[in-house]
């Protein structure tokens, strides 16, 4: 499909710097095609749903994965920053440099550092591969939970690029940019969906009998990648590492067969259930990367509703909830959205999307 199809204007005075309070004081927009869009708010949830339904999180955990450091080649040193992306050993991540023509196998990278201090007991790496568009495989001189203190110690929280833009990360986002239920550490970008849940959000859906059932996919900065091609046939998604238990995968099965509702809370919960799920619908244990790209056309077979927050123009996951519940059906959606001031992306309010009845995502 041509990528001009998901663009739309927004205005910048609706992008969020910083998340509601409380979290669950966010506006909800309830989307269901061929209705009318309902406004609502987040602590609304358990009266939008009801009882046997259940809520899938992802339980990744943010990790500091943005790096700022000197790249030393020779007597020459430049200024580089790192976002790493995937972990492929204890020693090794995928990352994505800036600036990245400033990079080449070999070189050593001193993490922590600015021009003026002594390299000593800092973060270093090796360049060990170069690909496309800044990313490069980095070996760190520490491995497993020795590097994983040490990026707790110099590592900044990889707030998304339309906020660092504009704001530098604080000691606040440490716990921000991170779900009340975050567990497994990995992600580099928070499940944004799920930023909108507190303790007494969890007390009332479980007094409505509204189950949580939880997956991992570790979010990449991948997830921030622009759609540069003019069709999405064209794009190449980057990989993310997700598991589905077998407890969890019994669990949803049941639930689906006794006629509950399964309610993906965030994009990355919904691709999971989906790398995970049989042609037939059934969810198995799973685990390993995923790159699924999720464009209209698409038949889902997992989730019934999907509660996201508010995504970019020409974004992946534009095109996924215009997949879910209709690309028609979003565009009038935002332009509820941005008429009404809602507030956009990862701080921003949410929306709960019912699936379209129709195979073609319009």
């Amino acid at each position: 499909m041509r990528v001009d199809l998901f663009d739309f204007d927004l205005p910048e005075e609706c992008i969020a710097l910083r998340p509601a309070e409380p979290r669950d004081s966010a506006k909800l927009l309830v989307v269901k095609p061929g209705e009318t869009l309902r406004d609502r708010t987040v602590s609304d949830l358990p009266s939008l749903l009801r009882e046997g339904d259940v809520l899938v999180f992802n339980d990744t955990k943010v990790i500091p994965a943005q790096l700022k450091g000197i790249r030393k080649r020779g007597e020459a040193m430049a200024q580089v920053e790192a976002t790493l992306h995937m972990r492929l050993a204890p020693d090794r991540w995928r990352a994505f440099m800036r600036p990245g023509k400033r990079i080449a196998v070999g070189d050593r990278i001193h993490f922590g550092h600015d021009q003026n201090s002594c390299f000593l007991g800092q973060l270093d790496a090796t360049v060990i591969e170069k690909g496309e568009a800044g990313e490069v495989l980095l070996g760190f001189d520490l491995s497993g939970v020795f590097l994983d203190e040490a990026m707790h110690a110099v590592g900044h929280i990889p707030l998304p690029p339309y906020i660092a833009s504009r704001r530098d990360d604080d000691e606040r986002d440490r716990s921000d940019y991170q779900t009340i239920y975050a567990r497994e550490e990995g992600a580099v970008a928070a499940p944004t969906a799920g930023l909108h849940f507190t303790p007494e959000l969890f007390a009332a859906l479980e007094a409505k009998g509204i189950e949580r059932r939880f997956v991992t996919l570790h979010v990449g900065a991948g997830t921030f990648l622009p759609v540069k091609t003019d069709d999405t046939a064209d794009h190449k998604m980057h990989a993310e590492t997700g598991l589905v238990s077998q407890e969890t995968a019994d669990a949803l099965n049941a639930a689906r067969a006794r006629g509950g509702r399964l309610v993906a809370v965030g994009t990355t919960s919904l691709r999971l259930l989906e790398s995970a799920a049989r042609e037939d619908g059934r969810i198995e244990a799973w685990s390993g990367p995923t790159d699924i790209f999720i464009t209209p056309g698409y038949r889902f077979k997992t989730a019934d509703m999907l509660m996201t927050n508010f995504h970019l123009p020409r974004s992946t996951l534009f095109m996924l909830v215009s997949a879910f519940s209709g690309l028609d059906a979003m565009r009038s959606a935002y332009a509820h959205a941005i008429e009404s001031r809602y507030r956009f992306y990862s701080y921003g309010d949410s929306s709960l999307l019912y699936r379209a009845e129709t195979s073609d995502g319009r």
